[in-house]
């Protein structure tokens, strides 16, 4: 009987640019999760949390994602959930601003339920675990497979990876405020005009294109969303500066990371450090304490870093 496992999992920035609701990215910020199971066997689950997490003090364990994400892996292939369940959690995933931290933690429970219980849940199952609890694939499936990627809803998820080219970086401006996840979708439309599905699906065409030849003028365009941006960004205190300043530095364009409050633009290597400097400023100027961070093409998905059983311990 295993006793023990530690994975990490990657954030992840969704909605990517004209992508809504089902191209995203992984990024490097980790979450990373070790559970145990304790003698005593509480029927409560314990869930002790470190770093970004310390935000999430006032949530109860058993309402907490992460044992969630682990209850449902279960239910899923119909195993009972085992008592005594001990998680300690320790992130630099920001909470509340769009880089996935909640993804992060529903991927990690289904993954530890999969690992101890022994559950033999694909990577596919594990998405549809995430995507139920989360509401959208594109969250969570960059978290499992790394990299850029398409998901496409369904029964099951069709997850296909995206080039991006060698050349490209993506930085990101998270502001110290969090945009709350039900008023960023109550904020847009129920239907659109004709003319702006259009105009969707030839971006998000580009920006796929874009992302694998690094062409600009496919990125800009790829990046110019029409489906929440416009109705969203007024709950994102100084987006049109700051996507401005990302822009004058040198960025292809920008635009919310996820839902926000979090701005991610795209640049070429070089542009980096000027575009993150952009960014921060017109934050600053505002008033605004912001952090900055610039990320590679190609971070990683999830992994298993230990198994223990019996006092024996495999590296993952």
């Amino acid at each position: 009987m295993i006793e023990s496992v530690v994975v990490r999992v990657p954030g992840s920035t969704s909605n990517l640019g004209a992508g809504f609701d089902c191209i995203g990215m992984a990024v490097d910020r980790w979450l990373t999760v070790t559970v145990r199971r304790d003698q005593s066997g509480s029927a409560t689950p314990r869930v002790v949390r470190h770093g970004t997490l310390d935000a999430l003090a006032a949530v109860r364990p058993e309402r907490d994602t992460i044992f969630l994400a682990f209850r449902a892996a279960c239910t899923t292939t119909g195993t009972a959930v085992p008592s005594g369940l001990i998680f300690e959690a320790d992130s630099d995933i920001p909470v509340g601003r769009g880089i996935g931290s909640s993804a992060a933690a529903a991927v990690a429970g289904a993954v530890l339920a999969n690992a101890l219980m022994g559950l033999r849940l694909d990577a596919r199952a594990l998405a549809g675990i995430g995507a139920a609890l989360e509401g959208h694939a594109d969250n969570v499936a960059p978290s499992i497979y790394g990299g850029a990627v398409l998901a496409l809803p369904g029964d099951p998820i069709t997850v296909s990876a995206l080039e991006v080219h060698p050349s490209l970086v993506f930085v990101f401006a998270v502001p110290d405020f969090a945009v709350e996840t039900k008023r960023a979708r109550a904020a847009l439309p129920n239907v659109v005009p004709h003319v702006t599905a259009v105009q969707a699906a030839a971006r998000s065409a580009a920006l796929v294109r874009g992302l694998a030849t690094g062409e600009a003028a496919l990125l800009m365009a790829g990046l110019d969303d029409v489906l929440h941006v416009p109705h969203r960004r007024a709950l994102v205190r100084g987006y049109d500066v700051v996507s401005a300043a990302a822009t004058a530095a040198g960025a292809f364009g920008a635009t919310l990371s996820g839902s926000g409050s979090s701005i991610v633009a795209i640049a070429h290597a070089d542009h980096a450090p000027a575009v993150e400097s952009a960014m921060a400023f017109a934050w600053q100027e505002r008033g605004i304490a912001t952090e900055t961070f610039h990320t590679g093409r190609r971070v990683r998905g999830y992994e298993v870093q230990q198994m223990v059983e019996s006092a024996r311990q495999w590296p993952g």
